[in-house]
Formats: structure tokens, C-alpha cells, sequence
């Protein structure tokens, strides 16, 4: 079985325009039995994009519009390919209520979810990590290095495990080390591994399935998958699901990364 449990649509505003269909074409071209859309939830309403063109997430006008689509592929496409309807849902710390409240109007409508970390919260407001090289170096002189920049990533990954965003919290963590998005870039000092530890000590204590992001693989200051195989193989050790996810913004990024991590998911999913 062939799932990819991270795939964005054209509801995302900074994606494609890409049709439904050419998404499922592709993933029946390489051999998916399972896809999931987890396009990026609707921010809360208080909550400013902090990124240029506030272009990180569905509106929340399109949600009905969105699932109702997700739900015409399933009676379409059922005979050939299991289709879940989900979200990529941001941990925003300090947004807990919010977030929450957005999952207990739409959890019933959920069949997959993913909960992740794009914002961080800064002595000086919020950033977003992954949004461009040019901000990640703003980011370092606000923070002071970038080793600040990992542990505040890492201390907000184990807040979103232990937050109380109700009964459809997302249980799989998307890509656990997005901060290294730029790293051949901005090469940090050190590996991180005792933090990289206590969030999937953490997982495993709280039951999450870990995103075996392959999108990092196609970055051209990353070149590795979100979690490179040493934290994969932690994550084996200890037990917790990994679960493929090409995280494609458009229809022919399927697959990205599938080839160097599928010995990795042999019986994982």
C-alpha cells in the first residue's frame, strides 16, 4: 500500500492551480492506493499572516467549498483510490482557543489531519520559518543566532503536542525539522538531537503518527527529507508510525522524495 498523507490543493494561496483530478491521476500513475488532502486550515480570524502577501492559508469562506470537492473526488474515484478529506492545522502559540474552536466546527468533516509548526512566536511578534531565505536571515539578527532560532522551533513543537485543541486535534506531526529548510544556507551549530528526542519521546507518549516529509528532498538549500534518516530511525526505535507525505503543492511534485525514503516505510504505514 502506497498512502501520501500530506498533498495541498488548489484552495492553497501560494500553490497551483492544478485540478483535483490531475492530483489523482498522478498518484493512480504511481501506484497510490491512498491519498489525503491536507490543505493548510484557515488561520484564526485574530491572527495576522505575518508573511508579505498573507498568503499561508485557505480563507475561511472556502472551507465549505473545499470539503464539498474533496467529497465529489471520493464518489468519482472510490472504485480506484481511497480519498480522505483533511487539513494541515498551524499550532500558533498563544491561539489555542481559537484553533480549537475551528476544529470542533469542522472535526466531524475530517477523515486526516496533520498539525504543524510554521509560526513561531518571537519576543518581537511572529514569524514564519519556512517562508524565504531572505526572512530566515532576518530572523537571525532579531534572534540574536540561529541555534535560538532551532530551540524556540523545537520548544513550540513539544506545545503543540501537549495543547488542548479538543477532540479532533490532529495526531500526526508535519515535518518535524522544517527549521532545516534552509540549512545549506544557514548551516546550524549544532544537531539538535536532545530536543529532536524529547519531541519524539513526546509523541510516543501522546500517541502521534510522524509525517515522513518528503519535500525538503526537492529544497535546494535542504536536500533531505523532513526528518532526516537518523530521527526516522529514532522514531522506528520507539515505535511511531511513520506515515509518507509528498506535502506537493502541485499535481507533479507526487512522489518527491518517495524513492530515497520508501526502505524506511517498508511496513510502516
Amino acid at each position: 500500500m502506497v498512502k501520501d498523507g500530506h498533498v495541498h490543493t488548489h484552495f492553497c494561496p501560494h500553490g497551483t492551480n492544478d485540478p483535483f483530478e490531475s492530483y489523482i491521476e498522478k498518484a493512480l500513475s504511481l501506484g497510490y492506493t491512498e491519498i489525503s488532502f491536507t490543505e493548510h486550515a484557515p488561520l484564526p480570524l485574530s491572527f495576522t499572516d505575518p508573511t508579505p502577501l498573507r498568503d499561508s492559508a485557505m480563507d475561511h469562506s472556502d472551507l465549505e467549498e473545499y470539503f464539498a470537492e474533496v467529497n465529489a473526488l471520493k464518489k468519482k474515484y472510490g472504485d480506484k483510490i481511497k480519498i480522505n478529506a483533511g487539513l494541515e492545522v498551524d499550532y500558533i502559540e498563544g491561539y489555542e482557543k481559537e484553533t480549537a474552536k475551528l476544529l470542533d466546527k469542522i472535526g466531524p468533516k475530517l477523515d486526516d489531519s496533520i498539525l504543524s509548526v510554521h509560526f513561531l512566536k518571537d519576543p518581537f511578534g511572529y514569524s514564519c520559518i519556512d517562508y524565504s531565505p531572505d526572512h530566515f536571515r532576518y530572523m537571525i539578527s532579531a534572534y540574536g543566532s540561529i541555534e535560538q532560532i532551532h530551540v524556540n522551533y523545537y520548544r513550540t513543537l513539544i506545545h503543540s503536542i501537549l495543547a488542548d485543541l479538543g477532540p479532533y486535534k490532529p495526531k500526526r506531526i508535519g515535518h518535524i525539522t522544517l527549521v532545516n529548510k534552509f540549512q545549506l544556507k544557514f548551516p546550524a551549530p549544532r544537531t539538535f538531537s536532545e530536543e529532536i528526542t524529547q519531541v519524539l519521546k513526546a509523541m510516543k507518549e501522546y500517541g502521534y503518527e510522524l509525517d515522513y516529509n518528503g519535500a525538503g528532498t526537492s529544497k535546494p538549500l535542504c536536500r533531505e527529507p523532513y526528518p532526516p534518516a537518523e530521527v526516522i530511525d529514532q522514531a522506528v526505535s520507539l515505535g511511531i508510525p511513520l506515515v509518507y507525505g509528498s506535502d506537493a503543492h502541485r499535481a507533479k511534485e507526487l512522489g518527491q522524495g518517495l524513492d530515497l525514503m520508501s526502505k524506511k516505510l517498508e511496513n510502516r504505514q
